[in-house]
């Protein structure tokens, strides 16, 4: 199997984190690209937790959570993945499982390596990546987020 392109799929979480090691891994050995996803969960969909939401009011929390998304990829990418030849940072708004796929097939990656669960998730398999796993053509590398370890 030749790997020229990784997806790491980030909430930007600690337990998210523990799939870097394996993303800056595989990058380095095999000299591929390596695309970091994070997506912003669609709020207009959601019941308002307090007062009702217009779409001012959620276009704006999408711009602030963008907008550190942004540094906090960038902080990741140079710090962290150096030793790619090429990293491509991504922001989606939508469906975290459904936009990993979706940009996993418009980027043609090989691989996706993500962790078992991302900031909610404290238990065995997170749903977003157990959607993935189930809905996905290409291989995915799953890294438990084990405390302490």
């Amino acid at each position: 199997m030749e790997v020229k392109k990784i997806l790491w799929p980030t909430d930007l979480s600690p337990n998210a984190e523990k799939a870097l090691e394996y993303v800056t891994s595989f990058g380095e050995k095999y000299q591929t690209e390596v695309h970091v996803l994070y997506v912003i969960e669609e709020l207009g969909h959601h019941e308002p937790w307090y007062g009702e939401f217009g779409r001012t009011h959620i276009e704006k929390i999408h711009q602030w959570e963008r907008e550190t998304a942004e540094k906090r990829l960038g902080d990741i990418c140079t710090k962290y993945l150096r030793g790619c030849p090429l990293f491509i940072k991504h922001i989606a708004i939508g469906d975290p499982a459904k936009e990993i796929l979706n940009t996993a097939d418009e980027e043609n990656v090989d691989m996706i390596i993500m962790a078992s669960h991302g900031r909610r998730g404290s238990f065995g398999f997170g749903s977003v990546s157990e959607k993935v796993v189930k809905n996905s053509p290409i291989p995915v590398v799953t890294i438990p987020a084990v405390p302490g370890k």
